[in-house]
């Protein structure tokens, strides 16, 4: 983007104007303020906008409940048997991978312990799990935990990567280094597609590649990248990924998780895995049997029924994405978070853009470092804009391509603009 960028609110109006994808704002439910105005809600990579359909299909899964009772489980195309296999179609084209592929359960680090408790396996020198900083808190202590559980120490069995003293972003170069480096301790990698802090989208093909010639195998968080920039998880080979479906994919508050797992590992029945009811054989579930066998696919390392309430906002979130497509979705991310980026630098002096400033380093996302940022971000809210906070010292705007306008992010700048100091 140039940096003699327009930056009066008639441009703002006119890029929209123009946008593809202006109309599929409709169909979310945008928070409001206390004037009544919709709020500039660029906070979707913490929590996506509710989808207008979301409502009516938890009100239609409490209405078949009341009136099906336990017979709603087996009423056939559509019935509560079948929902996560619908969901797996959509999902599968979103991420790049066979439905088979995809199954939908749990949370994102409960998915991550299923995924390490079946691909950790650490034998003779090979102990070892690689990650890279900053590491959102919860995958650390997931990582912490299976090692421990395996009586190794994560002082000494726990690999970070981190940004070179003075950068604040990873350089992939310095990731695929010391996979290689660590080649013959080195069990597994678990790192993030997009990073939440930094926003930093990493070349996931590389880097499982990377992993693989070493002889580990690769595992991703792709909570920030579902939904947010294109996966090819099959023909990257990745072996297995989770990620949490209430960011870009607007799942809603605390959503069901979803997990990948490479068609072959998951139709290998001697894959290691935590088995429990669900994930056993479906023409066979019912018959009780005492000894576990696995579905075919993914569906294979689920553990528990599903919950349907908390899957039914979720099938039309899905359907959004799905129908715009991600091609789409990614044309106007980079547009979008460009000019988002093009304003702060004409209009907001005193902020740093620690996201990578190209296009392909990065998702709709840029986080902002600031002096005072819990009070800046206070500030905000006071103009009805809506980020958040990462302490110590970010601020994360999320344009989110699916309703986010060029007009929100205008707001945004503006509004930064006007709380700078002094």
């Amino acid at each position: 983007m140039s940096s003699g960028v327009e930056t009066s609110e008639a441009r703002a109006l006119a890029l929209d104007g123009a946008d593809p994808l202006a109309g599929i704002r409709e169909r979310f439910v945008l928070p409001r303020g206390s004037d009544g105005r919709t709020l500039a809600y660029l906070a979707g990579n913490s929590l996506g906008a509710q989808p207008v359909g979301a409502r009516d299909a938890v009100i239609a899964e409490l209405d078949r409940w009341a009136a099906r009772g336990v017979d709603a489980w087996f009423d056939g195309e559509g019935g509560w048997l079948d929902v996560e296999r619908i969901l797996a179609e959509r999902t599968a084209r979103i991420v790049g991978a066979l439905p088979a592929e995809i199954t939908t359960a749990n949370t994102l680090s409960v998915n991550l312990h299923l995924l390490l408790a079946s691909f950790f396996q650490p034998k003779g020198s090979r102990t070892s799990i690689l990650m890279e900083a900053p590491t959102f808190p919860s995958d650390r202590y997931v990582v912490d935990s299976q090692l421990r559980h395996h009586g190794l120490d994560p002082e000494r069995d726990l690999i970070v990567v981190r940004p070179r003293v003075g950068e604040l972003t990873l350089r992939e170069a310095d990731l695929a280094a010391a996979v290689h480096d660590h080649r013959d301790r080195l069990a597994l990698t678990l790192l993030a597609g997009v990073n939440y802090a930094t926003g930093q989208s990493l070349d996931i093909g590389r880097l499982t590649a990377a992993a693989h010639e070493a002889g580990a195998i690769a595992l991703w968080d792709l909570a920030h990248a579902a939904g947010n920039v294109p996966l090819t998880l099959h023909d990257d080979d990745v072996d297995g990924a989770a990620w949490c479906t209430y960011k870009y994919l607007n799942g809603g508050p605390g959503a069901i998780g979803q997990m990948f797992v490479h068609e072959r590992h998951a139709t290998d029945a001697a894959t290691p895995r935590l088995a429990g009811w669900w994930g056993n054989e479906p023409a066979t579930r019912f018959a009780m049997a005492e000894h576990f066998q696995p579905a075919a696919g993914a569906d294979g390392f689920r553990i528990s029924t599903p919950p349907i309430l908390s899957l039914s906002p979720l099938a039309p979130a899905l359907a959004i994405v799905d129908e715009v497509g991600m091609p789409a979705i990614r044309a106007k991310s980079v547009a979008l978070t460009g000019y988002l980026e093009a304003l702060i630098d004409a209009l907001v002096p005193d902020v740093a853009i620690v996201t990578p400033r190209e296009p392909g380093a990065r998702g709709a996302q840029l986080s902002l470092q600031v002096r005072d940022a819990a009070a800046r971000h206070a500030a905000l809210e006071s103009f009805g804009v809506v980020g958040d906070v990462r302490e110590p010292d970010l601020i994360r705007f999320a344009p989110a391509p699916l309703y986010t306008t060029y007009h929100d992010a205008w707001r945004a700048v503006t509004a930064m603009a006007a709380t700078a100091p002094g």
